[in-house]
């Protein structure tokens, strides 16, 4: 997920998958500042709340635009790596020496991932909820399948939703028999086993197993973004909007609900039909119409993008950001600014301080790799 992955793709950089890493670690830093928390509080009551709910999580049975951030994630991690390998294997590099970097990647991943969270108030403890453990294992999963041809790699990843379904229907457990409820499903019946608590925020750790289809489709569009002679928007279009519909349809005629925090199929489905939509989308504009071009502010976070999310994960939430806040409270509190105002400056200037960091890193050619 952080490298300076790109390829030559008809003889230019693949732009999109810059921007959009960028773009995605973009939304994450503003998040990490509590900036949509604070202005969501500020607006519920009125009509702009409406909108600043769609930087939340869905509380359960439904999709919020902050749901695809993770999908995004991963889904353009299955790109990077496709066009990691190919041009590894351009360089002249060996089966086995790409595998072994690649399940390096994975568990350096998953390490982070048990680190991130594994500290709290009352002590250590053993986590797989968050994104990079997650992430371990479907890019892992993906890598695996990654020669198999295109037809196999997406009977696999129909398996992999249609083993959730099974999952989730069939295996009823006493105390966790309600296939689509919070608290009392079979995704929090695994956490109990391999972490013998389960998530109040409704997460499971098994969410891995869906979520594959993420990463293999992002490696699929990868490969195929190489090829000459084919209409790739055409072809982001048609299985986006198919994919979109049938996650929307599932939903909509009450077969399986979409949930975020499960990672139901129809969820699955319907976030990648976004996912390559909006690729479809950033690849039309960047890198056929030549739009954008200035885009080097999103390649400065995304060069660096582990850098920065362990950094405001784990020093951001746990020192920096309450650093920040109580400096803009003791010197914009003598001049009485509504604490409003206060908040967002202070937001401001986390996030300008976090992404000047990136900045100096990138400038020195410094990055951080997996």
């Amino acid at each position: 997920m952080n490298s300076t992955i790109g390829t030559e793709e008809i003889g230019i950089r693949l732009r999109s998958l810059d921007f959009m890493r960028g773009f995605i670690m973009f939304l994450l830093m503003l998040e990490s500042t509590s900036l949509y928390e604070i202005l969501y509080k500020a607006t519920e009551k009125n009509i702009l709340g409406r909108f600043f709910i769609q930087f939340q999580h869905h509380p359960w049975n439904g999709l919020h635009f902050w749901d695809l951030i993770q999908p995004g994630f991963m889904f353009i991690a299955g790109t990077a790596m496709a066009l990691s390998i190919s041009k590894m294997k351009e360089k002249g590099i060996g089966k086995a020496a790409i595998s072994t970097k690649m399940f390096k990647r994975c568990g350096w991943l998953f390490f982070w991932g048990v680190l991130n969270y594994a500290v709290h108030d009352d002590g250590l403890s053993f986590e797989l909820w968050n994104v990079l453990t997650q992430l371990s294992f479907t890019l892992l999963i993906a890598f695996l399948i990654f020669e198999w041809d295109n037809k196999s790699q997406i009977i696999v990843c129909a398996l992999l939703l249609l083993l959730t379904e099974a999952m989730y229907r069939f295996i009823n457990m006493p105390g966790f028999d309600k296939p689509f409820t919070d608290q009392q499903n079979f995704g929090n019946y695994v956490d109990v086993l391999l972490m013998n608590k389960i998530n109040h925020g409704g997460w499971v750790a098994i969410n891995c197993i869906p979520t594959s289809a993420h990463t293999i489709a992002g490696a699929l569009v990868g490969k195929w973004l190489m090829e000459s002679n084919v209409n790739k928007i055409k072809g982001l279009m048609i299985w986006g909007v198919s994919t979109l519909l049938i996650g929307l349809l599932l939903n909509f005629f009450q077969i399986t609900p979409i949930i975020k925090k499960i990672a139901t199929s129809s969820f699955t489905l319907a976030s990648l039909g976004w996912c390559l939509i909006g690729l479809a989308g950033f690849y039309y504009l960047i890198d056929m119409k030549g739009k954008w071009k200035n885009i080097n502010f999103f390649n400065i976070l995304g060069m660096n993008s582990i850098f920065i999310y362990l950094f405001f994960e784990i020093v951001g939430h746990r020192w920096f950001n309450e650093y920040i806040n109580q400096i803009s409270i003791g010197l914009l509190g003598i001049i009485a600014l509504p604490k409003l105002l206060i908040s967002l400056i202070s937001c401001a200037a986390i996030f300008i301080l976090e992404w000047k960091l990136c900045q100096f890193l990138y400038k020195q050619k410094i990055f951080f790799r997996l």
